[in-house]
C-alpha cells in the first residue's frame, strides 16, 4: 500500500516525553484535540528525533528508540495517533514534518527519543572535556561559581548533566590564567546529587555573596562511559567491550547474568536479550588488552551498565577466555 503523507497542520499540537529519566528522554506523545496519544515507529529515526529535541529545547539528538524501553507501559486504552513521521530534520517543531495517520500499529511499536540537555552548564579551561572551571548560564550569560555555595554533591550533578562519567573531585581553582572574568553566579545551591541538572536542585539567592574569581570551582569527571558489542554480525550481538578512560576493554563473566543482557540490550537500543547458551557466546572469541570490569551484578532495571555494582574498574581474577558476549534481538 503506498504511504500517502500530509502536512500537519495543526498548530495548537503539542509533544511531551513521558517514561524517562528526565524530560529530554521517553516515549513520543502529541496532543490531539485534548488528548495525548502516542506516535509508531514506522520509519522513526534521527531525524525525526531532532526535530522533537528542538521543538522541546532538549539540546542535540542522541537516539531513536523504542517506546517501550520507557516504562510505565503505555495504557492499552491510550490512542495511537500517527503511523509515521517524516522529517528532514531542520523543522523547528513536529507540527512541520509530514505525516500519516495511524491504521496498522500498536503500542509495542511506540516510538521513543533520547535527547541532550540543552547546554546551561558546562566544565571550561581543562585538559580533557569532562573536567575544568565549572560555569552556569543564567538570562544568556555564562558565570563562575563561588566556593562558599558548593559541594561535592553538585560535582556529581555536574558531571551527569555534561555527559560524563562519576565525579572524581571537587575543589577551588584557580591561578590567574583558569580563572573565570564573567559574573559569579548569585544562587547557593543544596543538591543531594541524585538531581539529574543542576536546576533540579533546591537553590536560594545567596545575599551575602562577597565572592571573588579566587574562588571559582573546578571539577573532574571520569570519561563518558560507553559500551559496544563486537565480533558479531550486528550492533547487537558480539563480545562486550566498555569504554573506561579513553581505552575499550572487555567484561569478565563472573556473576554476570540474564538481567545484566538486558541492561547491555536496552542500553545499546536493541531488542531484548536472547540469553544464548555459553556455547554460543563463545563464538565471538576472547578479546584483547584490559579487562576492565568483573562481578558485574544487575538488577534488570539500571539505564546503564555503568549504574550495576561491580568491582572497581581494572580489579579481576579473569583471563580473556572468560569475557562476556551478548546477544539481542534487533529492533
Amino acid at each position: 500500500m503506498a504511504l500517502l503523507f500530509s502536512l500537519i497542520l495543526e498548530s495548537s499540537s503539542r509533544v511531551r516525553l513521558v517514561g524517562g529519566d528526565h524530560r529530554c528522554e521517553g516515549r513520543v506523545e502529541v496532543q490531539r484535540y485534548g488528548e495525548w496519544g502516542t506516535i509508531c515507529d514506522d520509519g522513526w529515526d534521527i531525524k525525526d528525533v531532532a526535530v522533537v529535541c528542538r521543538e522541546l529545547d532538549c539540546g542535540v539528538a542522541k537516539r531513536a528508540l523504542s517506546g517501550t524501553l520507557f516504562g510505565p507501559p503505555t495504557q492499552q486504552q491510550q490512542k495511537i495517533f500517527i503511523q509515521q513521521v517524516k522529517c528532514h530534520g531542520m523543522e523547528e517543531n513536529l507540527s512541520q514534518c509530514e505525516e500519516e495517520d495511524a491504521f496498522d500499529c500498536t503500542h509495542d511499536e511506540d516510538a521513543g527519543v533520547v535527547c541532550g540537555f540543552p547546554e546551561n552548564v558546562r566544565l571550561v579551561d581543562g585538559h580533557k572535556c569532562c573536567q575544568g572551571r565549572v560555569e552556569v548560564k543564567q538570562q544568556g550569560q555564562w558565570g563562575t561559581v563561588c566556593k562558599g555555595s558548593w559541594n561535592f554533591a553538585a560535582a556529581k550533578v555536574v558531571c551527569q548533566q555534561v555527559g560524563c562519567g562519576r565525579a572524581i573531585l571537587t575543589r577551588k581553582c584557580c591561578n590567574k590564567a583558569t580563572q573565570g572574568q564573567g559574573p559569579i553566579w548569585p544562587r547557593k545551591v543544596s543538591c543531594s546529587g541524585k538531581e539529574i541538572s543542576l536546576q533540579d536542585c533546591p537553590s536560594e539567592v545567596w545575599e551575602k555573596n562577597n565572592c571573588t574569581h579566587d574562588e571559582d570551582m573546578w571539577v573532574e569527571c571520569e570519561d563518558p562511559f560507553d559500551l559496544k558489542l563486537v565480533g558479531g554480525d550486528s550492533p547487537c550481538a558480539g563480545r562486550l567491550e566498555v569504554l573506561h578512560k579513553g581505552e575499550w576493554g572487555t567484561v569478565c563473566d563472573d556473576d554476570w547474568g540474564e538481567m545484566a543482557d538486558q541492561v547491555v540490550c536496552r542500553q545499546l537500543g536493541c531488542g531484548a536479550s536472547l540469553s544464548p547458551s555459553v556455547k554460543f557466546r563463545r563464538r565471538f572469541g576472547p578479546g584483547v588488552g584490559r579487562i576492565w570490569l568483573d562481578d558485574v551484578a544487575c538488577s534488570g532495571n539500571e539505564r546503564s551498565l555503568e549504574q550495576c555494582r561491580h568491582r572497581f574498574w581494572g580489579h579481576h581474577n579473569c583471563k580473556h577466555t572468560e569475557d562476556v558476549a551478548v546477544v539481542c534481538a534487533e529492533q
